[in-house]
Order: C-alpha cells, then structure tokens, then sequence
C-alpha cells in the first residue's frame, strides 16, 4: 500500500517534494519508488492539465517511513500492554500473600 504522507514545494513552484509512504518490505518501497521516478513524466504532465501555472514543478519522490514505523511502535506497545495484563494474572494464581506460610514464619521469628 502506498500513501502519499506530504508534499512541500518551493515558493517559486519550480520544485516540489513528495514524501511517499509504502507499507511491506524494503524491496516493495524499492520498486514502488523505481516506479514513480519512472512514471514523472506522466505524472507531471496530469498536473500540467489540471493546474494552470506556468511552470509544472519538477517532482522529487521521497520515502518516508514515518506509517511503518508507527506501526511497528503500535506493535511493541500492544506486547508490552498484554505482557503487563498477563503479570497480574500470573500473581492471582500464585496465592495471597500469607497463604504459603511466609507470615507464620515471620511471625514466629520476631514473636509477634
């Protein structure tokens, strides 16, 4: 899946940067970028006929991993978040404390 993350073009409309975003591995966003560097001309001449400027601007695609990445922070929070949910459980099936003996033996060390 590629996404289109932001466009920044220069105050003379001359140049213009798109930053793309390509969900898969690294050969994907390689060949997606491959394709669009190779589809420039077509792409620059749609924009020619939809916006009246004088010049069309020279288009530069950039990858942009900001999606990826904040997917892969989703995941690593999402099993940090269900490890913690897991613990409790783990200590409920334990016992209570004092149910295996440790308070009788305190108890019976400081005489209380």
């Amino acid at each position: 899946m590629t996404s289109v993350v932001a466009v920044s073009v220069a105050p003379d409309l001359k140049y213009c940067k798109a930053y793309i975003s390509v969900l898969g591995n690294e050969e994907a966003a390689k060949e997606t970028l491959e394709g669009l560097k190779n589809a420039v001309g077509y792409i620059r001449r749609a924009l020619a006929g939809s916006l009246n400027l004088r010049n069309t601007p020279e288009i530069t695609f950039i990858l942009d991993q900001s999606i990826e990445y904040g997917v892969h922070m989703t995941r690593l929070i999402d099993e940090v978040v269900g490890a913690e949910d897991a613990a409790p459980e783990e200590e409920e099936e334990q016992g209570e404390p004092g149910q295996d003996g440790t308070e009788a033996v305190k108890e019976a060390e400081t005489g209380i």
